[in-house]
């Protein structure tokens, strides 16, 4: 989930023709024409954009990093519904400027792609890639995974992420779908690009069984490999010269689930099993401790959606499952709770909070020549946007988010306020 206050709103577009168009997942009126564009003016203020521990920050005199600005952040997106193909493409600039900062500017980049192809009625596929060019940790983060980091980031830190899936029905009841998704991290801050660079592949396999009109059953398989491919070495334990690839791991996850429409509003979809992890280079550094070399956690993934009023529509879901992490360990095992909820107050009155709850335990966390299987990270996400539609192009809006961290590493907490006001022009 994007947070709020680093993007923004994106007014939908599509197209309308002479024969019906093939237009999955857009709404009446991003099918109204092709093409949009929008301009976000903000001013803000930031009280902790360095994500400093405030222990710390007084231990060594620094000053506060707490600053006033503003953010200029440009918009244009594309959908072009055809026959049996929808193709839709969007791009995000951001730049914030800081007043009370040395390097004043920060500059992001998102551009989102996709392509959903009908070959028959019965057999489709779907392309997507999502590219990002930024310093906030949740620009950077994967959705659906576990967040690596929590800390802005110096540079032009690279997140790419490209998908395809196929789906098709065998039968009047049983179906199929096999996908392949492909992330690529590029950080450019030692500190962080020796743990964190790295390139995950992820493999899907699922049967569909069609139980029910309105019910579905998955029985599925997913196969993970994540390549730390940092250049250099890490410190670890009693060897300095440790390869980043010591973090490579190989993920086995079985599952079952069902996808649910409980009412043309409401609707449910949950998996379950378990995810079996195993680390291949662990032991081939002289590094004095036997590593855990695998490790089975229980895997869920699970989200409902309630659609109350016109407009108005909440999201409820959770996760558990492994991820990387920017410390001194293999990687985490973390669980996501997360809540959305957007209300349409009046015609041209709207209110949108998100939350998220994430909570990571360490495995095999090396530091001070021991190994510690125990440590964890707790970390509370709010955030609340108000927005009133002036006119047809204008709208006036202003929001507030909150970060925690508290961790079990010493001066890793923080804690972050953000507000900001401003407007946004769209066409």
């Amino acid at each position: 989930m994007k947070k709020i206050i680093v993007t923004a709103s994106i007014a939908a577009l599509g197209i309308s023709g002479a024969h019906a168009a093939y237009a999955p997942g857009l709404s009446s009126v991003e099918r109204t024409k092709p093409w949009s564009v929008s301009l976000a003016l903000r001013g803000f203020y930031d009280d902790n954009y360095a994500t400093i521990n405030e222990s710390y920050r007084k231990q060594n005199n620094l000053d506060k990093p707490d600053s006033f600005g503003f953010e200029v952040s440009p918009t244009a997106s594309l959908n072009l519904p055809m026959e049996k193909t929808m193709v839709g493409l969007s791009y995000t600039y951001s730049m914030k400027y800081y007043e009370n900062r040395s390097n004043s500017a920060d500059h992001s980049h998102q551009v989102n792609a996709k392509i959903n192809h009908a070959f028959t009625e019965d057999y489709n596929i779907d392309l997507s890639d999502s590219f990002v060019v930024a310093q906030e940790a949740e620009l950077l983060s994967n959705e659906g995974a576990p967040r690596p980091t929590y800390m802005r980031l110096n540079g032009n830190n690279i997140r790419n992420t490209a998908g395809a899936k196929l789906s098709g029905k065998l039968t009047e009841q049983f179906g199929f779908l096999v996908g392949y998704e492909n992330s690529i991290y590029d950080y450019q801050e030692d500190v962080y690009k020796k743990y964190l660079n790295r390139m995950e592949h992820l493999a899907t396999f699922n049967i569909r069984w069609r139980v029910l009109e309105q019910t579905i059953g998955i029985l599925g398989y997913q196969f993970g490999y994540n390549d730390f491919n940092a250049s250099g070495t890490i410190p670890v334990v009693n060897n300095p010269n440790v390869s980043p690839s010591i973090r490579d791991n190989r993920s086995h996850y079985a599952y079952v689930g069902v996808d649910q429409a409980l009412t043309t509003q409401l609707n449910a979809s949950v998996r379950v099993g378990a995810q079996y992890t195993e680390y291949p280079n662990v032991n081939d550094y002289n590094t004095g401790v036997n590593f855990k070399k695998d490790t089975t956690i229980p895997y869920a993934d699970a989200r409902v959606s309630y659609t109350y009023l016109p407009g108005s529509y909440a999201q409820l879901g959770v996760k558990h499952t492994r991820g990387a992490i920017d410390l001194e360990a293999l990687d985490q095992e973390a669980t996501t709770v997360y809540a959305v909820l957007n209300h349409k107050i009046t015609e041209k009155l709207n209110a949108n909070l998100i939350a998220q709850y994430q909570n990571g335990t360490y495995q095999n966390y090396y530091a001070q020549g021991t190994v510690n299987n125990d440590l964890t990270d707790d970390y509370y996400s709010l955030g609340l946007n108000v927005s009133y539609q002036i006119n047809q192009f204008i709208a006036a809006e202003t929001g507030y988010n909150f970060d925690r961290l508290d961790s079990d590493v010493q001066y890793r907490s923080f804690t972050r306020n953000r507000v900001y006001v401003g407007v946004r022009a769209s066409y």
